[in-house]
């Protein structure tokens, strides 16, 4: 069990709510209205990421927050996520 949640390192843990990027634990609402409230107000941010404070880098993140609870989205990120990883595989 250990060893599949340090092998997880992009996604929503189910079990703790907790949003993990690269090592990273960020805690996530557990209300689904909550995450695509966040997931929205990301993105609306890095879309405005002209702006100081906000940046462009809202936009990918707001998708990983939209992705667990919109299902184009999490297809699109699965996918994403297997092309990536292919790909380091592929230059090593």
């Amino acid at each position: 069990m250990a060893e599949t949640q340090q092998r997880r390192k992009f996604g929503l843990d189910p079990k703790t709510g907790r949003l993990a990027i690269a090592g990273l634990q960020v805690p996530m609402p557990r209300s689904r209205v909550g995450r695509i409230g966040v997931g929205s107000g990301l993105i609306v941010g890095g879309v405005l990421g002209f702006l100081p404070i906000l940046g462009f880098w809202m936009l990918p993140l707001g998708v990983v927050v939209l992705s667990n609870d919109v299902s184009l989205l999490r297809r699109w990120r699965r996918r994403t996520t297997l092309w990536w990883g292919r790909r380091k595989t592929r230059g090593r």
